[in-house]
């Protein structure tokens, strides 16, 4: 591979004393290395917000990233003759494309009908332009006071990963939970390009001559002007993205600190002919539908309620209050808690007239009590309080298709469920369909048994399950073949939907 020439490293002429002047580069690489992760952790989470499977979405992310910043590396080999200018025009472009990659993706997914491809290029772009970074701003320092090439290397490599870190915990604890998704990446761009120019245009600005210094300010200028619009115009770009993808008919649009809550249709029945349906979406995935909502929580309820004891009752997730209107109409149930994890939902239930039509106002019953937290750490912790049993257990999570909790479907948390059943309890559970996505559930089935627990699915159009505390099974004869008795069998007709 033919390089090009070394570029001329000699004493920089700066408005500050060289020790100042490094420490300046120092706090803009820490600042910039904040900003990337910042736009890699956005990205991640507007695509598994919209596409869903997290896992997926972070694998292609962070690969796509890593392999770009390496060909960013090789690419900045060109710029670093005139590399004052070129770390200039590259943290511009950094800052226009990461603080508009998530409007960019809410786009494509509304407008185009997917994000992926947008996804892999943004993510490609991004990654190039942050590898190119290093070998600029290691041409800059030297620049400023040469020194062993190692040691300024572990310099800007400290103030890189310091500042990764500090992205890294702004963003989840900060950005997201203030400003949003949109408004955060905007903002990110908005400092990322003021970090970037101040270095370039009062640092190092005796490199630049000329038109080239004006050039680059009215770049910064643009890409400043363009973040700050966007900012001003997020609410009704939001709201126009929202109704492309869900249609005119959406009424309450809520973002809770874990997801998008989405109402669309009338809040009566008398409103479904005219305004549609009522249909709750929890980051774009249908969580409730008003004419099938009453009768799938009833055919996940009523078997786990009418096989035994019913005095305790407890409901992971269900926080739309309709499994818990299924539970209160037995007779004999003395306390139902419900789990929880986003309070925003059970906000939701109690608020909106539409589902509270729906569950019939049955999260203010005296008898139930809600808990916002984890459920799997709040069962955890149950347990090990030796706190009084269950005799019912309704797990009223979505399917384990594209779900946002997947450990709730592990076999630590059914073990947990177990350990937390009285010895007549029982179990609900939605799987999903066999005839649908089989390997979901007979997955769950595997893991239900695993944990110690005996699954019946039952169920017609969406598929159920229903499990007990195993007990030990009787000895058999040598020579005595088991058969596997089909689950069509099981499924007894007076659970149908």
């Amino acid at each position: 591979m033919i390089d090009r020439p070394q570029p001329y490293v000699g004493s920089a002429r700066l408005p500050v004393p060289a020790g100042l002047g490094r420490g300046f580069v120092l706090a803009s690489v820490f600042v910039c290395a904040a900003c990337g992760l910042v736009y890699e952790l956005e990205l991640v989470a507007v695509a598994s917000s919209l596409v869903g499977d997290s896992v997926t979405q972070a694998s292609v992310v962070l690969s796509v990233m890593v392999f770009a910043m390496g060909v960013g590396s090789l690419l900045a080999k060109r710029l670093r003759c005139h590399a004052a200018a070129g770390f200039g025009y590259v943290e511009a472009l950094l800052a226009l494309v990461g603080g508009g990659s998530a409007m960019a993706l809410y786009a494509s997914f509304a407008w185009l009908g997917g994000a992926r491809v947008v996804l892999v290029l943004t993510s490609f772009t991004i990654g190039a332009l942050i590898g190119a970074e290093m070998p600029l701003l290691m041409t800059l320092i030297q620049r400023i006071r040469a020194q062993d090439p190692g040691g300024a290397v572990a310099d800007l490599f400290a103030a890189d990963y310091v500042g990764a870190l500090v992205g890294g915990l702004t963003f989840p604890f900060l950005l997201l939970p203030l400003a949003g998704e949109l408004t955060s990446g905007l903002l990110t761009g908005v400092v990322n390009a003021l970090a970037g120019g101040l270095v370039v245009q009062w640092l190092f600005r005796h490199d630049l001559r000329g038109r080239a210094r004006y050039r680059l300010l009215a770049a910064n200028g643009c890409v400043l002007s363009l973040l700050l619009v966007g900012t001003a115009f997020v609410g009704p770009f939001e709201e126009a993205a929202r109704r492309a993808v869900y249609g005119d008919d959406v009424r309450v649009a809520v973002h809770t600190a874990q997801q998008e809550l989405v109402l669309t249709g009338g809040a009566t029945r008398a409103e479904w002919p005219a305004a549609g349906e009522l249909r709750l979406f929890q980051d774009g995935r249908l969580a409730l539908r008003g004419r099938q909502a009453r009768a799938v929580h009833r055919g996940l309820v009523r078997p786990a309620m009418e096989g035994g004891p019913r005095d305790r009752v407890l409901i992971v997730g269900g926080g739309d209050g309709l499994a818990v209107r299924e539970v209160l109409r037995f007779r004999g149930v003395r306390e139902v808690t419900v789990v929880e994890r986003d309070p925003g939902v059970v906000r939701l239930a109690r608020r909106d007239p539409g589902l509270r039509a729906l569950n019939r106002g049955a999260l203010d019953d005296p008898r139930v009590g809600v808990v916002n937290a984890d459920p799997f750490d709040w069962l955890r912790e149950r347990v090990r309080s030796d706190a009084a049993r269950f005799d019912v257990m309704i797990s009223a999570l979505p399917a384990p298709e594209g779900s946002a909790g997947p450990k709730l479907y592990s076999q630590e948390f059914y073990g947990l469920a177990a350990r937390a059943l009285a010895d007549e309890g029982r179990l609900a559970v939605r799987a999903g369909a066999p005839g649908g996505r089989a390997r979901d559930f007979w997955t769950v089935d595997a893991t239900l048994r695993a944990a110690g627990l005996r699954p019946c699915p039952y169920g017609a159009g969406r598929r159920f399950l229903l499990a007990r505390p195993a007990k030990p099974a009787p000895p058999t004869c040598l020579g005595e073949r088991r058969t596997r008795v089909p689950p069509s069998t099981l499924m007894h007709p007076r659970y149908a939907e």
